[in-house]
């Protein structure tokens, strides 16, 4: 066994994000995964960029971000040949994720009910892009597009005036991250009764489960949340400031924080304006003007190093260079190295558990189209007798 799940067997018929990104989850608790791909390109992936890498510049680094510690078979999910291999697939299989638009599963002859004919204890997870059912049911759904439906964008941005999109595909990340969570525990729920279930998500659900506050804002205290900028919508100071040679970021979530911080910058923090935080909430422009003014004084390193020692959260702004150099991530496991097939040994970005005393994990590599055909063959046939 590898892992808490070293004894499963997931089956990926999913494409693009949200459902490979469910897949490599389970494939870091140790799950076998078998990602099944079209053999004619694989999984739409496979072609987006840029940059790609390798010698002839064709390997998607998308795909790479998604598609660790599982093996490739190219199945025509269309021809006869193709069903007969799912359906063998599926009778071996603890876990299937699909990610079709709804019916279309249906419609290459794996409603659930087959697949449950074929397998009672099998587990499905199905994502979509706005639920399989109700009014829009069907719907396609892509990352930015469920940004904005979702009212995320509207959350997001300098202003109300201008909403943003979430730099990372953040929904269907947050959907892939919601799947395996169900997956986990439909499977402990196995356990129980035996038998498998559906678990269903959608890149909707996965990004209104995540409003958390802002969510309340509105349906509790009557308000509709609007873009902010690099503020916090309920707190002050807590965001992104000025200082002499760039921007750091600086929270005070309670009053002895805002003291220290205050202290620290030459602010009266019993100034009638500033004594709470729904004081200084209602006098944020005006705060975060002598807060910027102050910082000007001196540059970024000097405010952190004071800020350290005081105890007050604070933190720079890098780029995604600087994280990956950071010592602290590697630290946490947060990078991993594999040895592909055609680049050599490249790193990747980690998986963001880590369980104390387990015995270190060997990651493989995204595979390349269809590589692990006569691999997953002679397993099947093996897992048969």
């Amino acid at each position: 066994m590898r892992g808490p799940l070293g004894d499963i067997v997931v089956l990926d018929l999913s494409r693009a994000l949200a459902g490979p990104h469910a897949a490599q989850m389970l494939g870091d608790l140790g799950a076998k995964v078998i990602k099944v791909e079209h053999p004619e390109g694989g999984d739409e992936s496979r072609g987006w960029g840029p940059p790609f890498a390798g010698p002839d510049h064709d390997i998607s680094t998308y795909f790479l971000a998604a598609n660790r510690n599982k093996q490739s078979i190219a199945v025509d999910l269309k021809s006869e040949e193709g069903r007969r291999l799912i359906e063998r697939l599926v009778r071996q299989s603890d876990v299937l994720i699909e990610n079709f638009r709804t019916g279309v599963l249906d419609r290459l002859g794996f409603p659930v009910e087959r697949l449950h004919e074929l397998n009672p204890r099998l587990v499905v997870l199905s994502i979509t892009g706005f639920g399989h059912d109700g009014p829009e049911g069907g719907r396609p759904g892509y990352d930015q597009i469920a940004q904005g439906e979702a009212g995320l964008m509207s959350l997001t941005g300098p202003s109300p005036d201008a909403p943003y999109r979430v730099g990372a595909s953040i929904a269907d990340l947050l959907a892939g991250i919601h799947g395996a969570y169900g997956v986990v525990a439909a499977l402990y729920e196995r356990e129980r009764t035996g038998k498998g279930e559906v678990v269903r998500t959608s890149l909707l659900a996965a990004v209104t489960g995540v409003h958390s506050y802002h969510g309340t804002a509105w349906t509790v205290g009557g308000q509709v949340p609007v873009a902010g900028g690099n503020h916090h919508a309920s707190i002050a100071p807590y965001g992104a400031f000025h200082c002499a040679d760039g921007m750091l970021q600086i929270a005070a979530a309670n009053d002895v924080q805002w003291r220290k911080v205050a202290a620290l910058l030459d602010i009266d923090p019993d100034d009638a304006k500033y004594a709470t935080n729904r004081q200084r909430f209602a006098h944020r422009d005006e705060l975060i003007g002598e807060m910027e003014k102050a910082l000007a004084r001196h540059d970024r390193a000097h405010w952190l190093a004071a800020l350290a020692e005081l105890g007050v959260p604070a933190g720079a702004i890098r780029t995604l260079d600087e994280v990956y150099a950071w010592e602290q991530t590697r630290s946490q496991g947060l990078v991993v190295e594999v040895d592909h097939p055609v680049l050599g040994p490249i790193e990747l970005p980690g998986p963001p558990l880590r369980f104390d005393g387990a015995e270190p994990f060997e990651h493989s590599p995204p595979p390349a189209l269809g590589q692990d055909g006569e691999a997953v063959l002679s397993w099947l046939a093996e897992r048969e007798r």
